[in-house]
């Protein structure tokens, strides 16, 4: 057997550095509250935004499916894997999102890997945002094309590497919503700069799917830009509740990764109960606008709230809330003591973010109650006054 003795010693300077990480266990369903490691606790670490993840007619939706199409769908989708509930929900994903067809994946980041290995090649360029996902930078990484990374959200900095760009083809990637500082694209400003310059434009739209628009289409709807957007991801285990990605689009570009996406062709098909909750959460995302609406009031609710306890919550725009601390030691104690009181919001260090921005991110649900917010609130309250962060 090889030697493994480097792992001690790696996971020390880890641990040094503040940033070890260790998995905590809920007790039950994903709910608004819930038992963590035998504790009730207040759930402000979850992207289930809209409360669907433990939803009765998701249920449902997967034991009817399971009893019909049985628990796995045996191979990949190219081999024998695609099974009717597959064919059923990209339809309706397609039509829910404005697009000619849609393609499943089994999770958001096997979707940006395969479609960043996929769109672009040697001799391309990727221009991305410096706070995209790590799939994305990941699926850059791996692209084999040129990347260069433009400042968050700066769209003279996007301007400036466009002009000076004379690559073969151009793909500008963004998300839609950024995970980690709430905030939204400015996708208007990268439409009218990727038209000028002839690039593409691809959106991760994972924390803004059945969230922003007037629907809960995304970013796109959001702002009154369906149609003009080359290709969409998103997930199904977020504001849908269940698991797994689809990428939307043109007809060509679905059926070009059907022939081309390693990450789709290479992979087991996700279970089709799986795509029966996604079905079952989608017509509860079109014939429930009141979740969505309880979701952003709950959102202004606890901002307000922050913003007069004088925390620092950055650029967010969304139901995502960064309470932006910077220390990694003193963003942990936070972290532990809000626990103690009964407050799962969870501390995020490098690299999941910039050196020296370690943060509580706090993410709200429709499904929270005032109740709920408040027990937080005076949470964050009693610990941001313990350790001086207000």
């Amino acid at each position: 057997m090889g030697d493994l003795i480097f792992l001690s010693a790696a996971l020390e300077e880890i641990k040094e550095q503040n940033l070890y990480r260790r998995l905590r266990t809920i007790q039950g369903a994903q709910s608004a509250t819930v038992h963590l490691e035998g504790k009730k606790v207040v759930l402000l670490s979850s992207n289930d935004y809209l409360g669907l993840a433990a939803h009765t007619l998701l249920q449902k939706a997967a034991i009817q499916t399971l009893e019909r199409y049985g628990c796995g769908a045996g191979a990949s989708r190219s081999i024998s894997g695609t099974m009717e509930p597959h064919r059923v929900l990209e339809e309706r994903i397609a039509d829910f999102k404005g697009c000619e067809a849609a393609l499943l994946f089994s999770s958001g980041y096997m979707a940006n890997l395969g479609l960043l290995t996929t769109l672009v090649q040697e001799g391309d360029l990727i221009v991305s945002d410096e706070f995209n996902h790590a799939s994305i930078v990941d699926g850059c990484r791996l692209s084999r094309a040129e990347v260069w990374i433009y400042r968050h959200r700066d769209i003279d900095h996007l301007e400036d590497l466009l002009k000076r760009s004379s690559h073969r083809r151009r793909l500008i990637v963004t998300d839609g919503v950024f995970s980690m500082e709430g905030d939204i694209a400015p996708l208007p400003a990268i439409r009218e700069l990727a038209d000028q310059y002839g690039a593409m434009v691809m959106v991760d739209d994972a924390h803004a799917t059945g969230v922003l628009g007037h629907g809960g289409r995304g970013t796109v709807e959001h702002f009154d830009m369906m149609g003009r957007v080359e290709v969409q991801m998103g997930t199904l285990g977020k504001a849908l509740g269940g698991f797994g990605a689809y990428v939307t689009g043109s007809r060509d570009l679905i059926d070009y990764l059907i022939n081309r996406c390693r990450t789709f062709l290479y992979t087991t098909a996700p279970p089709p109960a799986i795509a029966a909750m996604a079905l079952a959460a989608l017509d509860i995302v079109a014939r429930e606008p009141q979740r969505r609406k309880n979701l952003w009031e709950n959102t202004s609710y606890f901002k307000e709230g922050l913003e007069r306890l004088g925390f620092d919550t950055g650029m967010s725009e969304t139901p995502i809330c960064p309470v932006l601390i910077g220390d990694n030691s003193l963003t942990m104690e936070a972290d532990h003591r809000l626990m103690a009181r009964g407050v799962f919001v969870q501390g995020i260090r490098p690299p999941t973010v910039p050196p020296q921005s370690s943060r509580l991110r706090a993410s709200i649900m429709a499904t929270h109650t005032k109740k709920d917010l408040d027990y937080a609130l005076e949470g964050l309250r009693k610990v941001g006054k313990e350790l001086n962060l207000i």
